[in-house]
């Protein structure tokens, strides 16, 4: 057996796969995690979409609610228990007893 010389285009072939391997690690790293648009931060602004559009329905809700209770004006029962509880009033001659717990 006799050793030949290996040609030129056997010696480049090696080299342009390493440099089209490197190429192509180097676009995954950028495309998953490098980027400024990477996938994994376009996956966290996905996740933060959904947190806020479950927050806006919910606060839409709470809205409509809200909204309810203003067309309809509180009873004179209602405005009376509040201003017994939340603000101490009473009646004129009316003794109150606070109980604390």
């Amino acid at each position: 057996m006799s050793y030949t010389k290996p040609t030129a285009k056997r010696r480049r072939f090696p080299r342009l796969l390493i440099i089209g391997g490197g190429i192509v690690v180097w676009l995954l790293l950028q495309f998953v995690w490098l980027d400024s648009y990477s996938w994994l931060r376009y996956q966290e602004w996905e996740k933060e979409y959904a947190q806020i559009t479950a927050e806006n329905v919910r606060l839409q809700s709470e809205i409509r609610q809200l909204q309810t209770l203003l067309e309809t004006p509180p009873s004179d029962e209602m405005i009376e228990k509040i201003a017994r509880e939340q603000y101490g009033m009473r009646r004129e001659g009316e003794t109150v007893y606070r109980v604390e717990e």
